[in-house]
């Protein structure tokens, strides 16, 4: 089966998801990621990867992180960037979300970045965006957020250096995350060896073992011995129905709090892909803590989604020579 995120070379022109990816181009986004980064900051200087390029941000859905550090990356990389608001666009007037992009193509678009609540939303565009135009999905629904695992394992990589030895705990809100999915695939195909996720049944997606997750209804056993604890938001606006007694009730079976983080190892790192919920997913005192890795996750995110829009925009660029 063809994988639409690729050319007829096998080089990344869209990233959609981490699924279906090889460890050759996820090795490729986290390397060239590296190069963007200089002792745990980013490299000061400007990049001309982008030059001559036109970046649309199109958010169909809130976000302050992501679309800021997406609109930091392009600039970075010399791209000129526009972020559309979507609340007085045309998609508000009844507009298509086709006919917006193909009018954004119009004005010389050559790369979107797609945050839409609609799960698939950013592979119905990449399926009809011209040739030498990208799509890097910036979340979807409850599919996939590749860009936030592509900085995790990124996070991952920079303080603990090889995959094939750790154990990464995945705690939260399973069900409705889209963090959760892409991190299990690329956790999976970089060579993880062990898997965790950490959740209530009513947070849980049905037959997710067949991820080749090892799943926990216990912190106390699911968090012992890992290296990496990686906290989720509770999804509180993707819920309907009764998933939760309270956040109290969450926060005190699967908030993460120093006595539970005691069972990890030493010195296992703590991630969240923010915002977080102080006192409902992990107790201050963690995410202020020495094991905590959340702000670096930003610092690295910029870093990443420099990485995939340098990345898609050489590969459709060399397609045209």
């Amino acid at each position: 089966m063809i994988n639409p995120q690729l050319n007829a070379q096998g080089e990344l022109i869209h990233l959609l998801t981490t699924e279906g990816l090889s460890r050759k181009i996820l090795t490729q986004i986290l390397d060239r990621a590296a190069d963007f980064v200089k002792d745990g900051e980013l490299v000061n200087q400007k990049f001309t990867d982008l030059a001559g390029t036109s970046v649309f941000n199109l958010f169909f859905e809130n976000s302050t992180r992501t679309r800021t550090t997406f609109e930091i990356a392009a600039k970075r990389l010399s791209a000129d960037v526009s972020s559309l608001n979507i609340q007085a666009s045309s998609t508000a007037k009844g507009e298509t979300l086709l006919d917006t992009i193909h009018n954004l193509e119009a004005m010389g678009a050559n790369l979107f970045v797609v945050r839409h609540s609609e799960s698939g939303a950013a592979h119905l565009i990449a399926r009809h965006v011209k040739p030498g135009v990208s799509v890097v999905n910036a979340g979807d629904g409850r599919h996939a957020h590749p860009t936030q695992a592509m900085l995790d394992m990124f996070t991952i990589r920079h303080y603990k250096q090889d995959f094939t030895k750790l154990r990464v705990a995945i705690v939260g809100d399973i069900l409705h995350s889209r963090v959760a999915r892409s991190q299990i695939h690329a956790l999976s195909t970089l060579g993880c060896p062990e898997i965790r996720v950490i959740a209530p049944k009513t947070l849980l997606p049905t037959a997710v073992e067949q991820l080749g997750v090892h799943v926990y209804h216990d912190m106390a056993e699911g968090l012992k011995d890992v290296d990496v604890v990686a906290m989720l938001r509770l999804q509180n606006e993707r819920m309907s129905g009764a998933y939760l007694p309270s956040t109290q009730e969450f926060f005190k079976y699967y908030g993460l709090t120093e006595e539970k983080l005691a069972l990890a190892k030493p010195d296992a790192i703590v991630m969240h892909p923010g915002p977080m919920n102080r006192g409902v997913e992990i107790d201050s005192v963690v995410a202020d803590g020495k094991q905590a890795v959340i702000l670096p996750q930003v610092t690295f995110g910029i870093a990443v989604r420099m990485a995939v829009l340098s990345i898609v925009t050489a590969n459709q660029r060399s397609a045209k020579q």
